[in-house]
């Protein structure tokens, strides 16, 4: 790829023509495009599942489809996955950050998504072959829940699901397990917030669906720090253990991304890089990630795969937990 940020100390390397896809892209009107979900279709193309906000501040998802997975995207005409409140009340007001898994057991593809409802966020799930067709399994965790991803097995008889619950305790990563997709419980606290001036000290969430690696499952999650002049939104690493995703066994100390571009920094939402896709090319090696900037448009950074987990061999703690607290089983 030509074209990349040519700062090699930096993990992720921004497309140069960044933003990829803005709402001057769209074939209709719309306020703002932003944090998609992302798969290699198995003809090689990248499909992208756009949040996309409409002028009255309702989220619908759209397909955007491309050859190479960085330009030339061929934009659904009309939206792919709306809000449907008459048959699901807590789509009310849209249907928000899709993460997607491919499950082989059952042949489809499974779309995790926030789902706003009159009560807060919640996750709902639907299922998918084509992304034309969707079966919605509704609210699988109740409000407020949000940045949740499917694992794409089964371990132990059981399906397990990444997500952030905010209760009075503040807003940390959990792992559930359910044995039918719709049932949830045993929830684990995998991942808290830290506290003072860390750069996730205000809350944190799972950004790109877990990914399988020889060394564990592989998370960026998102951590955010509050400040007096507005929140913001970065990027770290994060490790759960192969057999056992519910034991984080790694997380960076640093921040591995940051919104530092003009178009990161100035928006609907300023000061926030949100991923919520990544690909894995062919390479093995290549990692495309698909992000939101400002709230505002879509945008494109690489890493190596490679370079992320030596790199998290080296600038992260052995735990996850908050010294004096124990996960909750």
């Amino acid at each position: 790829m030509r074209h990349i940020e040519q700062d090699r100390q930096l993990l992720l390397r921004r497309w140069e023509k960044n933003p990829i896809l803005t709402a001057a892209d769209w074939p209709y009107t719309v306020n703002t495009v932003f944090n998609p979900g992302a798969v290699l279709l198995p003809d090689g193309t990248t499909l992208l599942l756009c949040r996309v906000e409409d002028r009255r501040g309702i989220s619908h998802l759209c397909v955007a489809r491309s050859a190479n997975g960085i330009d030339n995207w061929q934009i659904e005409p009309e939206p792919s996955f709306a809000p449907d409140p008459s048959r699901f009340p807590e789509e009310l007001w849209g249907v928000e950050d899709p993460r997607i898994t491919y499950v082989e057991e059952l042949g489809k593809y499974a779309v995790t998504y926030t789902a706003y409802s009159r009560a807060g966020p919640a996750v709902g799930l639907a299922l998918t072959r084509d992304f034309k067709e969707y079966e919605r399994l509704g609210v699988v965790m109740p409000p407020a829940d949000k940045d949740a991803a499917l694992l794409p097995r089964r371990f132990n008889g059981y399906w397990l699901m990444v997500h952030r619950p905010t209760t009075s305790l503040g807003a940390h990563i959990y792992i559930s397990q359910s044995p039918d997709l719709i049932h949830w419980g045993r929830h684990h606290l995998v991942m808290p917030a830290r506290q003072g001036a860390w750069w996730d000290a205000s809350r944190v969430g799972l950004a790109t669906p877990p990914m399988e690696t020889p060394h564990g499952w592989l998370i960026f999650y998102h951590g955010v720090k509050d400040t007096p002049s507005g929140s913001i939104y970065r990027v770290g690493l994060a490790l759960l253990d192969l057999e056992q995703p519910w034991r984080c066994v790694r997380r960076s100390s640093e921040w591995i991304f940051g919104p530092v571009k003009p178009y990161e920094r100035v928006g609907d939402v300023p000061s926030v890089v949100f991923p919520c896709g990544a690909v894995l090319e062919p390479d093995g090696d290549t990692l495309r990630v698909y992000y939101g900037a400002a709230d505002t448009a879509i945008c494109l950074a690489t890493a190596s795969l490679k370079e992320l987990l030596n790199w998290l061999e080296t600038h992260s703690s052995e735990t996850c937990e908050i010294p004096g607290e124990r996960m909750i089983t």
